[in-house]
């Protein structure tokens, strides 16, 4: 299991009303419970190896808290429509689809949203200008985060 997603794994248990949860896959198995303290993970167990360029990990803390997600003062938010990762070119180191500063219409593509390998093309639900866009290219992105300022 890698990184990405083992600190995907932590990321949904800190967030929600799961106390502990464990999952089994072919190169091993994590356990992740949520500590009784300031309401954030406190320990993840992991079984079987890992193939990760570092030392055997056995138990993890997690004692950053997770920062707000700052909403924008005024103009449209384009939020996602679902849980996958961030791509704002149709491929890797191609042009952005869409800059700040580009006038869009509703339909228009905006950005690609993988999830379960499946490419999702996000369109814009408002026409305007791109005002900010909130999200790095290949960042895992959640359900209603919000992608885009459009005024």
């Amino acid at each position: 299991m890698d990184l990405r997603k083992l600190k995907t794994l932590i990321d949904l248990v800190s967030e929600s009303n799961v106390s502990e949860l464990e999952i089994t896959e072919a190169e091993g198995s994590v356990r992740i419970v949520k500590g009784s303290g300031a309401g954030g993970v406190s320990h993840a167990a992991v079984s079987a190896p890992i193939t990760v360029a570092m030392p055997s990990v056995s138990t993890l803390a997690v004692d950053a808290p997770v920062p707000p997600v700052v909403q924008p003062e005024t103009g449209h938010v384009v939020k996602s429509p679902m849980v996958g990762t961030f791509y704002r070119s149709a491929s890797p180191g191609g042009k952005p689809i869409v800059e700040v500063g580009v006038a869009v219409k509703e339909g228009d593509t905006l950005c690609i949203i993988e999830a379960m390998k499946i490419l999702n093309e996000i369109d814009a639900d408002y026409a305007g200008t791109i005002r900010s866009v909130l999200v790095e290219n290949g960042q895992p992105v959640e359900y209603g985060q919000p992608l885009f300022v459009i005024d």
